[in-house]
């Protein structure tokens, strides 16, 4: 299945209002003017047809993927957060490191979807940069330099191996 980090952002966002989502766009306001103003489609509510009791299901097991699960690292204090690690298997490489998370869980206020390719496990690098984004937009600044300070010093790059190739000599 093949899907983009903003659809699965909006599928996080779907799971946190438990049941309903806005339209994916890129501004949120228009100087003063919230977009749906200019534009009501953005400003609508739109629904899925399942039930919010199954939301509810979802939506602690998330919570407990962030306390007791590989989520743990992507805690933020004073904040109960939702997310679930993933690693999407590349090949032509190390597998791709993926992270869904959002919060507050009780009055959710942003959903992220952080996708690091050939950076293995979602706990390793996607878990710990959507938690600071969103320790970022919550409270406005982190408060876990080292976590802040690895992410930022951290290289990721894929491994190629080496091809030697052989000349043949043309002739004229």
């Amino acid at each position: 299945m093949g899907v983009t980090p903003l659809q699965m952002a909006n599928y996080c966002a779907t799971l946190a209002n438990r049941g309903w989502y806005y339209l994916p766009h890129a501004i949120k306001k228009v100087g003063d003017k919230p977009i749906g103003t200019y534009n009501p489609k953005f400003g609508e509510k739109h629904y899925t047809k399942v039930r919010k009791q199954y939301f509810d299901v979802v939506v602690d097991a998330m919570e407990n993927v962030m306390v007791n699960g590989t989520g743990r690292i992507a805690r933020i204090d004073s904040v109960r957060l939702g997310g679930k690690t993933g690693t999407a298997q590349n090949p032509h490489g190390k597998d791709h490191s993926i992270f869904i998370c959002f919060g507050p869980v009780e009055n959710p206020k942003i959903a992220i979807a952080v996708y690091v390719e050939n950076a293995g496990f979602g706990a390793t690098w996607a878990a710990p940069i959507a938690s600071l984004m969103i320790e970022k937009y919550l409270k406005g600044k982190t408060k876990r330099p080292d976590l802040e300070k690895r992410m930022m010093d951290g290289v990721v790059l894929p491994v190629y191996e080496r091809v030697k190739v052989k000349a043949t000599p043309v002739e004229e």
